[in-house]
């Protein structure tokens, strides 16, 4: 592929517009309730005899820092904490000072104008299921590949620090499947667009993209997503698995920036092109899962008509664009943005997120989201 070739949103994400409703509504869940999932895993296991730890100063620093900072799902959350779905979605409106009026103002005009408190409490709880359902998978996904990382990735202090962020992700798979159990109402399957991108990811025989894929993309909208979630979640348990699932994830995606920018400065144009072309895709997919079409679809309501509503409310686009907080500057670290001819800025630019390239990166920050001495010094006592 040449550097001076633009591909097309059709060979990329298989539409023209990325904001085309009926295509994205298209890509639909196979029926079932299959319990497995398989996916074709093309890569090969590296082994390295250089055994000399620290030859990479800032991964064995991560590593450091991820050897201190465990904790234990069990023991370190307080799962007695009683949690009402419906009194959680009750203190979310409160917290966003949404009123009856406000909200009949809201929709006035829109397939939700008819709806009454009934309607938007259930709304409201299963949007909570599929939210945190999403999450769970996802960071099964991130399990997974991380795994994947451990078995391909050349250098002995990214196998190193891979082996503890598959700790990391099996204790997050945990916790978020027990909050559903037990705190909510079940779960929502995996969403489509969610998988496809997952499935990408892991059937890529090359290290790299699976680091991009997913320790820049996937784990950089879910760290901003679970900070966003953090702040204004009213719920004490869940605030609490939100901030020790953070102080995790930030090491997460700062593993992927230190070992990217090291590989990418050995990479062609046509490899970078690839590079920022898989970005793009990554990007749009998640952008198009944060539609909840599988909630809309389960309500009484044109479900086409929702979906277009959502895309077109305001509120939810400064959501949605925030949820890109961390990947954008991240991949300006990796020097993604404007490599060659600043391709994936342009495409940055159209899904409307390219206002966050100065915030900064995740390996600059990263520090700032760790457990302090007293977190840490709770969690010892609990596992002791």
């Amino acid at each position: 592929m040449s550097t001076n070739t633009r591909s097309s949103n059709e060979a990329l994400i298989g539409r023209a517009d990325v904001n085309d409703i009926e295509a994205i509504l298209a890509v639909a869940a196979e029926e079932g309730e299959e319990n497995v999932r398989a996916v074709k895993d093309n890569a090969d296991a590296i082994f390295t005899w250089d055994y000399e730890k620290g030859r990479r100063p800032a991964l064995n620093k991560l590593y450091e820092k991820a050897k201190h900072s465990q904790w234990n799902g069990e023991t370190d959350l307080d799962w007695s904490i009683e949690v009402d779905p419906l009194e959680l979605v009750e203190m979310q409106r409160h917290s966003f000072g949404q009123t009856p009026e406000t909200r009949a103002a809201q929709i006035a005009g829109t397939p939700f104008e008819k709806w009454g408190d009934k309607e938007f409490d259930q709304l409201g709880m299963e949007s909570n299921n599929w939210m945190l359902s999403q999450f769970m998978h996802g960071e099964q996904g991130a399990l997974i590949c991380t795994a994947k990382i451990v078995e391909t990735v050349p250098w002995i202090d990214a196998k190193y620090y891979a082996a503890t962020q598959v700790m990391d992700e099996a204790r997050h798979v945990e916790v978020f499947a027990k909050y559903l159990d037990t705190k909510l109402k079940g779960h929502y399957p995996l969403n489509v667009h969610l998988g496809l991108l997952l499935d990408d990811i892991i059937e890529d025989s090359r290290w790299d993209m699976t680091y991009l894929g997913m320790q820049i993309m996937v784990e950089g909208l879910a760290l901003a997503a679970f900070g966003l979630m953090h702040m204004v979640t009213p719920e004490p348990l869940l605030k609490q698995l939100l901030r020790y699932v953070m102080s995790d994830e930030a090491r997460h995606v700062a593993f992927g920036v230190l070992s990217l920018k090291e590989y990418y400065t050995e990479l062609t144009f046509d490899e970078i092109r690839e590079r920022q072309e898989f970005a793009f895709e990554a990007a749009v997919r998640m952008r198009d899962r944060l539609l909840q079409q599988e909630v809309l679809a389960r309500m009484d309501i044109d479900t086409k008509e929702a979906v277009k509503f959502v895309m077109d409310d305001p509120g939810r686009q400064m959501f949605q664009q925030m949820l890109f907080s961390k990947i954008v500057p991240n991949c300006k670290k990796l020097g993604l943005l404007d490599a060659g001819d600043g391709w994936l800025r342009t495409k940055f630019q159209e899904l409307g997120v390219i206002q966050f390239e100065d915030l900064t990166d995740t390996s600059d920050e990263y520090e700032s989201f760790a457990l302090g001495q007293s977190e840490l010094a709770e969690s010892t006592t609990a596992i002791a």
